[in-house]
């Protein structure tokens, strides 16, 4: 493999890198002409049954050209990632790297958000009549709140059943809201900057797991690509960019334990949150298929494995003490599902167009990225490849597996950032970054600027 930072290939490999980089267009072709497909056939569906419930299928969304005040900032930041993002991360001190990685994210996010102003991308985000800030106040009483959680769930149920986004998570998800509100950050604007900020070290988490399973070359190449990436544009501002960058760190802290950095308290404190992040998002426990991946490439994987348990079930102790049990809430979850549009929705198109959502939240790059991560794992190519094509290769399968479930029918551009983060460094295997970079940002600021996002 070439790239913009490594010497050109002998003459006697270019005809397999033309090769190479032909099939990389055809999957990123074949990637495209699957979003196209959704695209048409959901457009059908929808405006012959009203179905699906989105205006612009598959994505959650509608048709509304615009710009604003963070478009000459996204631009500025795109222009700048693409430009240096290859060398700077090539060069800097891996800790400066890491900051610089969580700074430009964090510019990036912020900026796309800004694109639809203030109020409707950052500041309202969290306050509809879906989302968490709309029941902040019946959370006075959280011991009390907790035993009755479950009983607000299911429509019909009580008086006064949760909206939606309460209803569909467990009880962490909506106390981050209420404890930010506690300590004098309330109101959507907070929430908004507190999901962007903790969000885009996401990155950061994907980048340390790379470096520790794998090698540092691999995190430097892969590191560029974590930046400009397309799912940026639902990261600003969604809860589900908090959840990811919760998961992601559990994922790097086991790593970290599996490889004998400190394993009693990487074990301990990636126990801990691995059980926030299940209680975070019903479907975050399929991070267990990433989490063995982990396992599986450990060289220590025995000793750590006491502390991460007694981590891991901290947090459900807790929440069980206090009344809230998660399999009867998720059991009730499923019937609300089922009560809404979840349970109209057809899944004979949903379950190949949840992909096709994919294509714009990790770019046509990652497409290629994972074509060569098939052939990699395939051939065992070099051990910190093969590495890093598990990794991949796991997020992918616990992504599978949520759309095979049936309660992942539309709106997975949001509901499944977690694992589509861990398809970005599939980008490392790719040649010449620069141009697939500009590809991946020339995507994002086209549907940001396009679309106007229900998230």
């Amino acid at each position: 493999m070439t790239s913009d930072l490594l010497p050109e290939a002998p003459a006697d490999t270019r005809p397999a890198a033309r090769r190479d980089l032909r099939r990389d267009l055809y999957a990123a072709a074949a990637a495209a002409l699957l979003f196209v497909t959704a695209a048409v056939v959901g457009t059908v569906i929808e405006h012959r049954d009203g179905t699906l419930f989105v205006n612009w299928p598959p994505l959650l969304g509608d048709w509304g050209p615009h710009v604003g005040p963070g478009t000459p900032a996204a631009v500025a930041v795109a222009v700048a990632v693409v430009a240096y993002g290859p060398a700077l991360a090539a060069r800097l001190p891996w800790r400066r790297l890491l900051l610089a990685v969580w700074g430009a994210g964090t510019a990036w996010t912020f900026s796309l958000a800004l694109i639809d102003g203030w109020q409707r991308g950052i500041a309202r985000r969290l306050t509809t009549r879906y989302e968490y800030l709309q029941v902040i106040d019946d959370f006075r009483d959280i011991p009390a709140t907790l035993r009755h959680f479950t009983e607000h769930i299911v429509v019909g149920a009580s008086p006064e059943h949760w909206p939606p986004h309460i209803a569909g998570h467990p009880p962490a998800a909506t106390l981050t809201f209420v404890y930010l509100d506690r300590i004098g950050l309330g109101g959507g604007a907070w929430a908004g900057v507190w999901c962007i900020t903790v969000g885009a070290t996401a990155a950061l988490g994907i980048l340390v797991t790379i470096r520790t399973l794998a090698d540092e070359k691999l995190a430097r190449r892969a590191a560029p690509f974590l930046v400009p990436a397309p799912a940026a544009v639902w990261m600003g501002t969604s809860a589900d960019g908090y959840f990811a960058a919760v998961a992601a760190w559990a994922v790097a802290l086991l790593a970290l334990a599996v490889t004998g950095h400190r394993p009693r308290r990487t074990g301990l404190a990636s126990g801990l949150l691995f059980g926030l992040t299940v209680y975070l998002s019903y479907g975050l426990t399929l991070f267990v298929v990433i989490a063995a991946a982990v396992l599986l490439l450990g060289s220590e994987r025995i000793r750590p494995l006491p502390f991460a348990l007694a981590g891991f079930v901290v947090v459900p102790l807790v929440f069980t003490a206090l009344g809230f049990f998660w399999w009867e809430a998720y059991d009730l979850l499923v019937t609300r599902y089922n009560q809404g549009a979840g349970g109209t929705r057809p899944q004979a198109y949903w379950v190949w167009a949840n992909l096709a959502c994919q294509v714009l939240v990790v770019g046509l790059a990652t497409a290629a990225g994972l074509r060569r991560t098939g052939a990699v794992v395939l051939r065992r190519e070099g051990t910190a490849a093969f590495r890093l094509g598990v990794l991949v290769l796991g997020a992918l399968a616990a992504m599978l597996v949520a759309d095979l479930s049936g309660m992942s029918k539309a709106e997975t551009e949001r509901i499944w950032l977690p694992f589509a983060l861990w398809l970005l460094p599939a980008c490392a295997f790719l040649p010449r970054p620069r141009a697939w970079l500009a590809g991946q940002a020339v995507l994002a600021l086209l549907v940001n600027h396009l679309v106007l996002t229900g998230w």
